[in-house]
């Protein structure tokens, strides 16, 4: 269901509801948790840049439409995809709940965005109406943050073995386990993945097209099938 949220905003409550960090709290509930989270929308173009390495931010932002990619910036100019937030997730939250704390990455719509920001302090502080939904937003927020570590986990397994085919091997073979089928849809393009797995391009895609000539696999853009060769 589509609500107005200012004059000429439309705010998707049942969306939200649906969401992790919302989970839990009804759709006709959501308008007032917004108003008390102090909630904001804003829409950004791909490749614009949400937040900077430098800044300092008290809201956590919410990808409602299209996602974002966390990106760290190296000294001689080269950069490396730390993480990819997909739409319904969530980001910034560690940095913004600790003040003055400056991000060491950028943080860039990966594609055409929409946001929604809230505010980090109103959310852990128990507010002056008495709301009752913030023990489940904090309850919420902490499976969230255990799920990113885990991820984290799984992005050093990945990138822990020194070939850049046993990379692949374990990221694919995660993304199978992920969709339960040999047969998925990965959410990076080819220099995304490059990125995430801390290769070259050229040599990564070099190696995806050995491991189809070998049989392990067969790909067409960014999906993804891995062949029994028993």
């Amino acid at each position: 269901m589509l609500f107005k949220q200012h004059e000429g905003d439309i705010m998707n409550y049942f969306f939200l509801s649906n969401t992790p960090l919302f989970h839990g709290i009804k759709e006709n509930e959501i308008s007032h948790v917004l108003s008390c989270l102090g909630a904001r929308e804003r829409t950004y173009r791909k490749n614009e840049t949400i937040f900077r390495a430098g800044d300092t931010v008290h809201e956590i932002g919410l990808v409602e439409s299209g996602s974002v990619n966390i990106i760290v910036n190296f000294y001689w100019g080269s950069s490396n995809i730390f993480g990819h937030i997909e739409k319904g997730m969530i980001f910034a939250e560690n940095y913004a709940a600790i003040p003055g704390k400056e991000l060491i990455c950028d943080v860039v719509a990966a594609e055409d965005s929409e946001i929604l920001f809230l505010d980090l302090t109103k959310l852990l502080t128990t507010c002056q109406h008495g709301c009752n939904y913030h023990q489940r937003l904090i309850h919420n927020l902490l499976r969230i943050s255990a799920q990113k570590s885990l991820d984290l986990s799984s992005r050093m397994m990945h990138t822990a073995p020194k070939s850049i085919r046993d990379r692949l091997l374990s990221y694919l073979s995660e993304q199978a386990m992920i969709n339960g089928s040999t047969r998925f849809t990965i959410p990076f393009d080819r220099q995304q993945l490059a990125d995430y797995l801390g290769v070259d391009r050229s040599a990564m895609s070099n190696e995806l097209s050995k491991m189809q000539k070998d049989g392990l696999i067969s790909f067409r853009k960014n999906v993804f099938i891995l062949n029994d060769i028993k």
